[in-house]
């Protein structure tokens, strides 16, 4: 049976964006993106919300030739094989193949997807995640914490947000990045 996934890289302090917005300090080196690129590897279809579609979309036209990072172009290889589903109230068409455009987030038809899929699938976005946590419907919270505090920001989690979690794996890396995945206790 597919899991929905969770998957995050935020500062150790909890947030995705700094107070401006900025993410620049969350770049992964190659051995992050090579552990990035094999979690990633089964994901059958993305969920995204407005934000991270405009962040992950470059994947769809990043380079993959030979003076590419492997990694790099591993990732875009795996990124635009996977389907994706984003979620806006404000777009109205999307120029990207195995992509569908939804205008909001509904539980249900999430569910459905959860339930006849042959692949995991992963939620991409704090605002998104946000409601497919409150829905129930997120199996596994991956929090790869990259060892910089921004003070501020957006946060990866809602703040009134209540989950048991069971550790299921942990990942030291040489650059103090510590990768943490759980499972949501039901």
């Amino acid at each position: 049976m597919a899991a929905l996934r969770y998957f995050v890289m935020a500062s150790l302090d909890g947030f995705i964006a700094d107070r401006t917005g900025n993410f620049d300090w969350a770049a992964p080196d190659e051995e992050v993106h090579g552990f990035v690129n094999d979690r990633m590897r089964d994901v059958g279809t993305y969920l995204y919300g407005r934000r991270m579609w405009d962040t992950m979309r470059y994947w769809q036209t990043a380079p993959d030739s030979a003076g590419t990072e492997p990694v790099a172009a591993d990732f875009a290889r795996i990124w635009r094989a996977a389907e994706k589903i984003v979620y806006s109230a404000t777009l109205t068409e999307l120029d990207s193949p195995h992509t569908r455009l939804r205008s909001r987030f509904d539980a249900g038809e999430v569910a459905e997807l959860i339930a006849s899929a042959d692949a995991d699938l992963a939620v991409g976005g704090a605002g998104l995640a946000a409601y497919a946590l409150r829905a129930g419907l997120v199996d596994e919270i991956e929090f790869l914490a990259v060892p910089v505090l921004v003070g501020g920001g957006t946060h990866w989690l809602p703040p009134d947000l209540r989950l048991d979690l069971e550790l299921l794996d942990e990942h030291r890396f040489a650059s103090g990045s510590v990768d943490l995945r759980y499972r949501v206790r039901r």
